[in-house]
């Protein structure tokens, strides 16, 4: 099975062992967070440099902050870097984040995005991009950055819009908060069409905690994962996958529990699963251990 983890530590260096670790251990990827580090694709391509079979991949980098050329240059730098393909999970984010922090409009998040993906699609080819849109004109001259390796490109795509654009343009997508069911009734249908039967990836993120009682694992996970039914992006593929909130989509439980449960995310249609392993009770140490163990046998099958 294709099983990743979260990416991310406090030092550069630190993220080179994680990366070297998670490779050995048998893990698919490893996906960063757009925050990890200031700029996780920095730490993406010196940990790229001291492993080979592992991915590496963004969930994700926000597209407001950042115009679609510079993000090409700068995903094409990091592949350059590394020496190898990494992959580029990227998303419009939320409307708190873009016009309360950046001082953006939200007001058209999926024309944005999709006018993005179109500019940064071809930018990561090596296409000279000439593009009239409403958010974005662009005549970039063939002057940007071209990747040396392949860079694929998954979209943060949670509604009918963007799950269309995934299939049109895209490699695939990369989800989160997507449960089992939001997946196989929601996500791979809508994502199937818009390919026209071509292949795309479906990376699937949840929590995912081992631990004998489920009921406390939930309250943990309610209590850290709680912002996430707070945002609407995500408060409405909840909705559609049947959870009251982050606790009811994670995946919790002994052993038995949690396999059945991860691979009943492959039957839905994931062909990844992102699993961001959390603590509960006391020891968080162990319990993040007795969860990694588990998911590093699963990767194995």
């Amino acid at each position: 099975m294709r099983i990743g983890l979260s990416g991310g530590a406090a030092t550069t260096d630190r993220m080179v062992e994680q990366a070297v670790q998670a490779e050995a251990d048998g893990f698919s990827s490893l996906w960063y967070a757009s925050a990890i580090g200031g700029d996780p694709l920095v730490h993406m391509a010196v940990a790229g440099r001291a492993t080979s079979r592992i991915e590496l991949g963004t969930s994700v980098l926000q597209t407001y902050p950042c115009h679609p050329l510079l993000q090409a240059n700068r995903v094409a730098a990091t592949v350059n870097a590394a020496g190898r393909s990494i992959a580029l999970g990227i998303g419009p984010s939320h409307q708190p984040v873009v016009e309360g922090a950046y001082g953006i409009s939200y007001a058209h998040p999926g024309r944005h995005t999709e006018e993005y993906l179109r500019i940064l699609a071809a930018a990561l080819r090596g296409e000279a991009v000439n593009f009239a849109g409403d958010d974005f004109r662009v005549n970039s001259g063939g002057r940007g950055v071209k990747p040396e390796h392949p860079v694929p490109l998954l979209v943060a795509a949670l509604g009918p819009r963007l799950l269309r654009v995934a299939g049109e343009v895209a490699d695939g997508v990369i989800l989160w908060m997507a449960n089992g069911r939001a997946v196989e009734t929601h996500v791979v249908p809508r994502l199937t069409t818009a390919a026209a039967g071509a292949g795309r990836r479906v990376v699937v993120g949840l929590p995912v905690a081992v631990h004998d009682d489920a009921a406390e694992a939930r309250q943990a996970a309610a209590e850290q994962f709680s912002l996430y039914g707070q945002l609407p992006n995500y408060r409405r593929i909840l909705d559609i996958g049947g959870a009251d909130g982050p606790a009811d989509a994670a995946i919790v439980g002994d052993e038995t529990s949690v396999a059945a449960q991860i691979r009943g995310l492959f039957d839905a249609g994931a062909t990844d699963v992102w699993a961001a392993v959390f603590p509960v009770g006391a020891d968080r140490s162990a319990s993040r251990a007795r969860s990694r163990q588990l998911l590093a046998e699963l990767a194995a099958d």
